[in-house]
């Protein structure tokens, strides 16, 4: 079927017969006889321009209107330009067949359009051929570096894909959805121009996977559209809860289909969790679309090519093209009426300063700049040089508001039209992107049918219209978590009981047989890459519990001071001893004597002071200074004393029975693990135990029975059950503190990968915990009973160390330190009396030692003449006696 062109707004058609072909072919061989027509082309005063657009398309027929205003507007001084379209909604090979034909036999100087990168591949293969320049509005998705040397001829007014997908990207980051589905329709040839590929790595980079892939045939090649979308929606449905929605490319005529089924399955619309995002390519088309199309798009995203429209030029522009386009119900021009308009002008523009060659009009073209309607235009490589920016629209109703720019220098955001703030523009709620249960098809959710702790997971053996039911602290935690939710009367949900092991609950969330796993689900990181966990809410380790033994000793007497605290007294007691003594000595005849009764007398007062029993009389004021503080110092200790070694005949003091790993080891003793959990590999692989020293328990009870009956040494046990089975078996087991450094991510909640439950029951758990109510429901499930408090472990008591008492002690000894030194200076002071009272004022020489000897003897002879003299005083009263 030949194509059909249209010259300026005249339509006809060619007539073409096999010999006239052939005739044309030979005289397209020859060169000199193609490039004088060619040459002539130039310098003729009828300037022809070959275009390609879908003429019977709303797209089609504004770049029409404006085509022909801009060559109206923009033609060179004396020249005309005459306009030839050709229809693109064809077969490629046609288009590209019969813009060959038109540049023949019109002597067209270049060709503009081709939405479509496959026409356009083709038809730049014609301009090749031909030597006549390609100015497309289609773009490759990746920008191939081969494509300038494939293609000379071919310019690209328009951007490659990667600006668009980023912004796709950018807009599903901000809303923190983490699944998508990606919806297109393939081209002639059965592919997507490189754009999925292109889409799943920018979305790779963000974290965000694509859940599943709807792809459409050419609806050029469908017979019942209708019913093709509505099958495929409906297998969609039902096979993934995700409902964010990319369309990636597609024709007016499948988002038409599209849309339309989409609201009747209730899969699209403002009050619905669904989220749609459309490219440029649709958003575009909105302005001129059927009201009922938009209005089967409410709430959609659409990215829309920004461009100025008040500038001075182009209201002028608006003002024709509406004239001209009177009888449309919708006059306005969107992006693709100024871009033709600028692609006739570049052409107009480079032909005034051209020689005559195509060479010469394409150096021109490319080395051109200026300001059209359609944006600043400017060429680098062959394509337009300047990023795009896009507008973020939402469609409302039957119209399309703005919410905000995206630019790609935002480096990871959309701005906001108002502030700025680089954050989901201006939407009162962000959809979830993620199917809602309901009654019909509710939440299902799988909960271990045999925990090894009834404490956290217990079935109530009773069923309701809401599945069985279950209790616990972890599904107790679940319903505070839905209650800060205000999920109680909207969430419906199941639960389902499974006796496989937690990675069986796991995965049978992983592969979509389960909405979810609640319950005692320890979070790990082989876990977290098939579902997404919750903030955890509880912490988690392995703990290793083992059979307690009571710590007793004969010199336990000794423990309630550490043995810095008995060095220090002992010192302070004999120092205390020796001041008492020096001071009393040389008047107190109470410490006098011989040599051994002094040490005795001593050492009795310093004793007995330490039980305030002591009977010696004082009569040094310094002594008594002394003894004052000495006995504040016995008092404190006294009563320090007592009270600890009370606390530790009081309470019972325990050790763990085996004190380390490396003695399990070692002496290849057999450990417990809970059955089906992940503690038994962990012991294996990673604490390296043999397989055959592990037995892996079913059951809480039988940990006390193996216990008992030696079948095992310990017990490794994560650290919520171990405080469990501590709590109730406190007086005969006890957890040893070196497994503490092994440490898990927590108890936490599965959900499918993407759901936006996980991050909302996270936001709950922070919020539980944040108030206190998590720390409550935990003390409620750990605390120790009455009869478990009187049981410690032997670090819980402490010996009192000297940082309790130094204070009080250096006190004691700077005060007898002071009496001595004052007492000393007054013996002293004595001495020099002594001194000139025999010898006159002449002061004897000698060393510090001789001098220090002389005194010494003085404080002896002085005592001795004291002692002689109450001796001679005894002997008269017994003589006058007689």
């Amino acid at each position: 079927m030949p194509i059909p062109f249209i010259t300026v707004c005249t339509v006809s058609r060619p007539w073409f017969s096999p010999v006239l072909v052939y005739f044309v072919f030979i005289l397209f061989l020859l060169p000199h006889g193609h490039h004088g027509a060619q040459a002539n082309s130039y310098k003729n005063k009828e300037i022809n321009i070959g275009v390609i657009v879908d003429v019977n398309s709303s797209i089609g027929k504004e770049e029409q209107t404006a085509m022909i205003i801009a060559a109206q507007n923009e033609a060179p001084k004396g020249r005309n330009v005459s306009l030839h379209f050709l229809d693109s909604n064809r077969d490629p090979q046609q288009v590209a067949s019969a813009a060959e034909n038109l540049i023949k036999e019109k002597k067209l100087i270049a060709i503009i359009g081709l939405h479509s990168w496959q026409k356009t591949a083709l038809v730049a293969d014609v301009g090749n051929r031909t030597q006549v320049p390609v100015l497309s509005f289609a773009s490759p998705a990746i920008t191939s570096p081969t494509i300038q040397l494939r293609w000379p001829l071919l310019i690209r007014m328009a951007n490659d894909g990667s600006a668009q997908v980023k912004c796709v990207a950018d807009i599903v980051r901000a809303c923190n959805w983490r699944r998508v589905i990606v919806i297109y329709e393939e081209d002639a040839y059965g592919g997507d121009s490189g754009m999925s590929a292109l889409l799943a790595e920018a979305l790779q980079n963000i974290g965000v996977e694509i859940e599943y892939r709807l792809v459409f045939p050419s609806f050029s090649y469908v017979s019942n559209a209708e019913g093709l979308v509505q099958k495929e929606l409906v297998k969609l449905e039902n096979e993934t809860p995700c409902r964010v929605f990319i369309v990636l490319q597609s024709s007016l005529t499948m988002v038409t289909n599209l849309f339309r089924e989409a609201k009747k399955l209730r899969l699209v619309g403002g009050e619905t969790e669904s989220a749609w995002i459309i490219p440029d390519s649709i958003t575009d088309m909105l302005d001129s679309v059927d009201k009922s199309i938009m209005s089967s798009m409410n709430g959609t995203i659409g990215i829309k090519t920004q461009y100025s429209n008040h500038n001075k030029e182009y209201v002028k522009f608006e003002k024709r093209y509406r004239a001209n386009r009177s009888e449309e119900e919708n006059s306005k021009p969107g992006i693709y009426a100024p871009r033709a308009y600028d692609s006739i002008k570049i052409i107009t523009r480079a032909i005034k300063s051209s020689s005559d060659d195509s060479s010469c009009l394409l150096k021109n073209i490319l080395s051109d700049s200026f300001s059209g309607l359609s944006g600043e235009i400017r060429f680098e490589g062959k394509m337009l040089s300047q990023n795009p920016k896009f507008k973020i629209v939402k469609v409302d109703g039957e119209k399309s508001n703005e919410l905000g720019i995206w630019t790609p220098d935002n480096t990871g955001g959309v701005k906001n039209k108002n502030t700025k703030e680089k954050a989901w523009p201006g939407l009162d709620k962000v959809p979830k992107g993620w199917a809602m249960p309901s009654k019909a098809k509710p939440m299902r959710i799988v909960v271990p049918a045999h925990a090894m702790f009834k404490e956290f997971v217990v079935d109530m053996n009773r069923n309701n219209s809401n599945g069985e039911i279950f209790g616990g602290f972890s599904i107790e935690i679940f319903h505070k978590v839905i209650e800060q939710l205000n999920y109680t009367d909207t969430l419906q949900y199941i639960f389902e009981s499974n006796s496989g092991s937690y990675d069986d609950l796991v995965e049978l969330v992983h592969n979509k047989t389960f909405d979810a796993a609640v319950g005692d689900i320890t979070i790990l990181s082989n876990r977290s890459k098939n579902v997404e966990f919750t903030q955890p809410y509880t912490e988690s380790g392995l703990t290793m519990v083992v059979p307690a033994k009571s710590k007793e000793s004969p010199w336990m007497f000794m423990k309630p001071f550490t043995r810095g605290v008995w060095l220090v007294v002992a010192f302070i007691l004999i120092y205390t001893m020796f001041i008492v003594w020096f001071l009393e000595h040389p008047s107190n005849p109470e410490f006098k004597g011989s040599l051994k009764d002094q040490i005795a007398t001593a050492m009795w007062f310093a004793f007995c002071s330490l039980f305030f029993a002591h009977r010696e009389r004082i009569d040094n004021h310094l002594t008594r200074v002394v003894i004052a503080v000495w006995l504040f110092l016995v008092f404190v200790l006294t009563a320090s004393y007592t009270a600890n070694l009370s606390s530790m005949l009081t309470i019972q003091s325990i050790e763990p029975s085996v004190t380390s790993m490396e003695l399990l080891k070692r002496n290849n003793l057999t450990v417990g693990c809970d059955k089906g959990t992940f503690v038994g590999n962990y012991l294996k692989e990673v604490l390296n135990f043999s397989s055959t020293n592990i037995k892996e328990i079913d059951r809480e009870e039988k940990y006390i029975k193996e216990f008992e009956s030696k079948g095992i040494s310990a017990a490794f046990l994560e650290a919520p059950y171990a405080k469990v089975f501590l709590h109730k078996y406190c007086k005969g087991y006890i957890a040893d503190s070196h497994t503490a450094t092994y440490r898990f991510g927590g108890f936490g909640f599965a959900f499918q990968k993407g759901s936006p439950f996980a991050r909302e029951f996270s936001e709950g758990i922070l919020r539980l915990s944040e108030k206190g109510d998590l720390k409550m429901l935990e003390i409620d499930l750990t605390d120790p009973p009455n009869e478990c408090s009187m049981s410690v472990s032997s670090d819980e008591t402490r010996s009192l160390g000297l940082q309790s008492f130094w204070g009080l002690c250096l006190i004691s000894f700077s005060t007898s330190t002071i009496c001595f030194l004052l007492s000393l200076i007054h013996l002293i002071k004595n001495y020099q009396r002594f001194e000139e009272a025999n010898r006159g004022s002449v002061t004897p020489s000698g060393s510090v030692w001789d001098k220090a000897a002389r005194i010494a003897m003085y404080f002896y002879d002085k005592e001795m003449g004291l002692r002689r003299a109450q001796s001679s005083s005894e002997l008269s009263l017994v003589m006058i006696q007689s």
